[in-house]
């Protein structure tokens, strides 16, 4: 249960830092009361994965994203049981993260352009936003497994995952806001419902496949297979 506990509070805190990012502080930068811009909420995801990451690692991993811990299941890194657990509390993770985020936009002001973080893609954009979830997935969840697999140089595995979500978030901003976490999709989709809870269903189904196909990949090119936990 400690496990479970520790994803969730790790996706709460996700959540609530990366999503509240762009909803207080996501503003263009360079206008009149701007914020940070995509390169500052990118950061802002980024920090919130290191951070979770060296806080609940020795604990629960820190996977904190449904589709690294799916990732993690097809390469044989963490059993069912344990996998549909996590998702759970991840959600619920997440839910939280967003209902907190819900309360300091009903009691205040907000500088961002959204007020929930919510992922949404352009009208007949679908196929560009279904590619680049399932794309940026794959690479976000080679980086997770390749950093923290036996040989590899585990103790900067926070410090790589995090950067590397920075990097997509940078590149996919324009284009979704970036999910490449079903979690931190579902969680803001409840709270905006309407357009976010209409197209919910492709930031689950492509950070799902995006995060098979990378542990399949994973599992044909690494040289030290790893069992179950």
């Amino acid at each position: 249960m400690k496990k479970y506990i520790a994803e969730m509070i790790g996706t709460m805190v996700l959540v609530l830092m990366g999503c509240g990012s762009a909803v207080f502080a996501g503003g263009i930068a360079g206008t009149v009361g701007a914020g940070t811009g995509t390169l500052g909420v990118a950061f802002a995801f980024g920090l919130a994965v290191i951070a979770m990451a060296y806080t609940i690692g020795k604990i629960s991993g820190c996977h904190i994203n449904p589709a690294i811990t799916l990732g993690m299941f097809f390469a044989k890194k963490i059993s069912g049981k344990d996998a549909g657990m996590y998702m759970i509390f991840q959600v619920i993770g997440a839910i939280i993260g967003s209902a907190i985020l819900y309360a300091l936009v009903s009691t205040g002001s907000h500088g961002g352009p959204t007020t929930t973080g919510s992922n949404s893609f352009a009208d007949g954009q679908m196929l560009q936003a279904l590619i680049a979830e399932t794309v940026f997935t794959f690479i976000f969840v080679l980086v997770v497994l390749g950093s923290t697999s036996k040989g590899a140089n585990n103790k900067f595995a926070g410090l790589a995952i995090g950067l590397a979500l920075v990097l997509i978030h940078i590149v996919c901003i324009p284009i979704t806001g970036t999910s490449v976490n079903p979690a931190r999709s579902i969680g803001p989709a409840i709270f905006e419902g309407g357009k976010a809870l209409s197209q919910l269903w492709l930031f689950i189904v492509a950070p799902f496949l995006g995060a098979i196909i990378a542990a399949f990949v994973w599992k044909a090119i690494d040289t030290e297979p790893e069992t179950a936990k």
